[in-house]
């Protein structure tokens, strides 16, 4: 029988850290070695080194030297008085001087004429100059850069004593995960990639170990545990990754407990909750958890310094800038979280869009510019009140990142690849806030332009009548994007025989919502209104998703029967789709973004070839208007 290890004691981050960090016995976990000063570069001297011979070992001729008069020149017998000698080489014996040829009018003449008077040693590098036998090169604790080595080897010193990098081993656990090298082909239904050991492995090596990812360990308390005795007779630190949950079949914590002692079993972090921080045999064990950003961001809290420190390195801290929220960001008390969040400059402020706030959404990862750091003393973060994020990227890129927000497209993705292909200094920043979210963030000033596909009943036209309303004094132009099919996405082979809205009201059909103020939860509403239908009767209609990918995800994974989507989102999850209507999708520009040199290249790339091919490739699209200015308010 099978227990819970529920989390009774969760630690805030810095109480986990420094109790974790208190019991290790950092001097015998932190060991140095020899190796050759040729293949020290990037290691960290675990003591002082010191120079061997001096620095110039000889006396050098050097190339400078002083002006002087030719009213008083002195003529040398070359060979007796003077010897020719080239910059850098070995000064003669008994020469106490160097004289620059460029001061000597006619250096093939015998005698020459010299008219730069020098003193005793002037322009000569002399024994020591730089380094003399016996001082110090470097201090213990330094990285050995390229222009060290070379001092390293002026010095004399052929082999340097460094911090030995920490050897990691890391264990995946999990019987439905395929390895990396095993995923050549189809993936077996029930089974999922095994991918978070080629993350962690990478961030060994920058954080300064050596990783080694062992053989995927399946969900049993006794393999897990023989495993974990192996590996830490063989390395420095072990990760456990995935299996530290408080699930039943999650055995890190058994494992740990049975070989040694758990420290901490849960800590106060969103994503990274399930971490577990613990010691068999005086070794670190982290259990680290197993959706990916948890497992990134548990990493970067715990593993990451615990590597650097026994390497010897200094962990840099990340650049922070002044943000402001795009919305706000509600978070639950007691728990501090890490929001991923796409950055741009919109006039003076930094505008910081949430990405997927998932612990198993990999490319937040990949998209972030930023993290977000909600305290775990507060309730959230309020749109557009300052706050400071840690800069994933480089402030450079900020600079040439255009922020659209409103409603989503899957046309956005491939607008923002292929303006970072036409100009590589350009970014498209998208947040999808709904197509009214867009509109308002344009009258706040939170946003370059918007997405917007607002029809409107009365007038049976999209978007004109919203933006006559909602930003009638802001000179801008609407400009057409595409038209795109709207309907129903529904599982392949439509069981459950979908064909029209009303049979959305039928007790055994589950419906997957998008929030409150897209387009198409308006459109969603307006048709209810014709059918006379009442939103009350329709199983789901307040569960919300934000995207058309993420309710095309509902239904292909089960949790759904039907959303209401565009054709291009279902044909990527390979659903069926029922058409019911045909939308105009715009983009609403003010005047100054259209005359910003970055949209202009923006708009190149929407009446371009390459981007015409790419939308019609993803199905359901009808550029006969894209580009095209549709309206303008002056």
């Amino acid at each position: 029988m099978t227990t819970r290890r529920i989390y009774l004691q969760m630690k805030g981050i810095a109480e986990a850290r420094e109790l974790f960090f208190s019991r290790l016995a950092w001097e015998s976990l932190a060991a140095s070695e020899e190796i050759p000063t040729l293949a020290a570069r990037g290691r960290v001297t675990a003591a002082p080194v010191w120079a061997r011979w001096s620095s110039p070992a000889v006396h050098l001729a050097a190339a400078a030297t002083f002006g002087a008069t030719p009213e008083r020149p002195r003529r040398l017998a070359l060979g007796r008085e003077a010897i020719p000698v080239n910059t850098g080489h070995l000064m003669p014996p008994g020469a106490d001087a160097v004289i620059m040829v460029e001061h000597v009018p006619d250096p093939e003449a015998d005698p020459i004429t010299v008219e730069a008077p020098v003193f005793p040693w002037q322009n000569v590098r002399r024994v020591g100059e730089d380094l003399v036998a016996g001082e110090m090169v470097l201090p213990e604790g330094v990285e050995i850069t390229p222009w060290a080595q070379g001092a390293l080897l002026a010095a004399g010193v052929t082999r340097v004593t460094v911090r030995r990098r920490p050897k990691v081993i890391i264990i995946p656990t999990g019987a439905e995960l395929v390895p990396p090298e095993e995923l050549g082909g189809e993936l077996p239904e029930g089974r999922l990639p095994e991918f978070n050991s080629v993350i962690l492995a990478g961030l060994v090596e920058e954080a300064g170990g050596v990783p080694e990812v062992w053989p995927v360990v399946p969900d049993d308390a006794a393999s897990l545990t023989q495993t974990l005795k192996r590996a830490v007779a063989g390395a420095e630190v072990v990760i456990i990754n995935a299996g530290s949950s408080a699930g039943s079949e999650d055995y890190t914590y058994q494992a740990v407990a049975a070989l040694g002692e758990v420290l901490v079993h849960g800590v106060a972090m969103m994503p990274g909750k399930p971490t577990l921080l613990g010691l068999v045999e005086g070794k670190p064990v982290l259990g680290n958890p197993g959706y990916p950003v948890s497992a990134v961001l548990s990493f970067e809290q715990f593993a990451a310094p615990l590597i650097a420190a026994l390497s010897g390195r200094r962990l840099t801290p990340r650049a922070r800038i002044l943000v402001h929220p795009s919305q706000n960001l509600p978070s639950k008390p007691g728990i501090t979280e890490f929001v991923r969040v796409t950055l741009g400059r919109v006039g003076e402020k930094v505008i910081a869009t949430p990405l997927p706030r998932a612990a198993g959404a990999i490319t937040s990862l990949v998209r972030a510019d930023g993290l977000l750091e909600v305290p775990a003393s507060s309730e959230g973060l309020e749109e557009d009140r300052p706050v400071y994020a840690e800069l994933l990227v480089s402030p450079e890129d900020l600079e040439g990142t255009l922020v659209v927000l409103g409603s989503h497209d899957n046309t956005l993705d491939l607008l923002a690849t292929l303006l970072r292909r036409r100009d590589p200094r350009l970014r498209l920043s998208s947040g999808h806030v709904g197509s009214l979210g867009g509109l308002m963030a344009l009258r706040q000033g939170r946003a370059h332009l918007a997405g917007s596909h607002l029809f409107d009943p009365e007038t049976n036209t999209y978007n004109i009548p919203y933006l006559q309303k909602y930003l009638a004094e802001m000179p801008l132009k609407l400009i057409n994007l595409a038209w795109r099919q709207q309907g129903l996405m529904v599982q392949p082979g439509n069981p459950k025989n979908i064909i029209t809205i009303r049979d959305l009201t039928r007790p055994e059909v589950r419906f997957i919502n998008r929030q409150r103020g897209a387009g198409t939860r308006i459109l969603l509403d307006y048709l209810l209104k014709v059918e006379g239908l009442d939103p009350a009767a329709i199983q789901g209609y307040e569960r919300e998703e934000y995207t058309h990918m993420a309710v095309a995800a509902n239904v292909k994974s089960g949790t759904a029967d039907a959303g209401l989507g565009i054709l291009a989102a279902a044909r990527a999850l390979g659903l069926d789709f029922v058409p019911l209507t045909p939308e105009r999708y715009d983009l609403v520009v003010p005047e100054a973004t259209f005359h910003d040199a970055r949209f202009q290249t923006l708009w190149e790339v929407i009446r371009s070839p390459e981007f015409a091919a790419a939308a019609a490739a993803l199905g359901g699209y009808d550029l006969r208007d894209c580009g095209a200015i549709v309206w303008e308010q002056k």
